[in-house]
């Protein structure tokens, strides 16, 4: 299987990056915005540092799953630990869910009913939004250059690309991104409205719009996890390349049976059923039988392959 065949997607290395970036500007936000919600009582306020906060524990979570996913296999593991990216990854994304939006909601029902008090200072949240949307436009910056050069490798749009990803922790920061920009610009609205009518209330539903959008993407978070974790397979044109790819071997003459799931970020379990070329003993082709299942694995996409002998009646599969 030649190592051209199948597009890769980003590698862990870039997406640690990715992550360690997000990471310390939501570090540095979470301060900031808490800072703000203190001096000035703004229910937006506290919902964004809400969000800051819990986009902070999520990038840790996230760095976690990085580290413990790349771990090579062993004998108790040997379709190696891929798959505990997307178990911490689904921590972080429910992590949002509770410290985010569950937060950010909570405390804006509680603003509508409290008494309406006014601002200590409209210009410090201003300016702290201000520079919370050029870090996490920083952040989202260098998550859109990943997903757009991996989209542009594989002929997807950017979009649908990273939401059908193998990479949970390149998701994850490029959603919670796309959600700070947007949670900034409802606070914005909300305060500015606060500011103009002299009415809370608007503040309050700032609050309440930042939780419910966390809580959107919370879910779909975690739902995607959920997926690979319950072994979800590539994409048909991925599944077409890797039948290609072994139709190329030149000891495979068929292929009659391919089944393909993910055990971690672009890392691909491979069960198929293959007649070799030539006439062989069982014994014989046992040997010739591993040897292409280790020819096979040594493409970076796939993490273990077994292979099987088909049947002489099954027609092959083509790309």
């Amino acid at each position: 299987m030649a190592t051209t065949d199948v597009p890769e997607e980003p590698s862990q290395g870039q997406s640690l990056f990715t992550v360690l970036v997000a990471l310390v500007a939501n570090g540095l936000l979470a301060i900031a915005k808490s800072a703000a919600a203190a001096l000035t009582g703004s229910a937006a306020m506290v919902a964004e540092a809400a969000h800051s906060w819990a986009d902070t524990g999520n990038e840790v979570f996230l760095v976690i799953a990085e580290r413990s996913g790349s771990r090579p296999r062993d004998e108790k593991h040997p379709r190696g630990y891929g798959r505990a990216t997307y178990a911490w990854s689904m921590v972080a994304a429910f992590g949002l869910f509770t410290a985010g939006a569950v937060v950010s909601i909570w405390h804006g029902v509680t603003e509508l009913a409290a008494e309406s008090a006014d601002e200590a200072s409209y210009t410090v949240n201003y300016v702290v939004l201000g520079l919370a949307f050029v870090l996490e436009g920083s952040s989202f910056l260098q998550a859109s250059r990943q997903v757009h050069g991996a989209s542009r490798r594989f002929g997807m749009h950017p979009l649908r690309y990273v939401a059908r990803t193998s990479n949970p922790t390149l998701r994850a920061v490029f959603f919670e991104d796309f959600s700070a920009l947007l949670g900034i610009l409802i606070a914005a609205a909300g305060i500015g409205l606060h500011q103009l009518t002299g009415n809370s209330i608007y503040d309050a539903l700032g609050s309440i719009a930042i939780g419910l959008l966390l809580a959107f993407v919370a879910v779909f978070l975690i739902r995607r996890n959920m997926d690979y974790l319950l072994g979800e397979g590539p994409t048909a044109d991925t599944r077409s390349r890797v039948i290609a790819g072994i139709l190329e071997h030149p000891q495979v003459e068929r292929l009659t049976y391919l089944h393909l799931e993910y055990v971690g970020p672009q890392r691909l379990f491979v069960v198929a059923a293959v007649d070799l070329v030539g006439d062989d003993t069982e014994d014989h082709l046992a040997l010739r039988l591993r040897a292409v299942e280790a020819d096979i694995e040594r493409h970076p996409l796939i993490e273990d392959a077994v292979l099987t002998v088909a049947p002489p009646d099954e027609a092959s599969l083509t790309p």
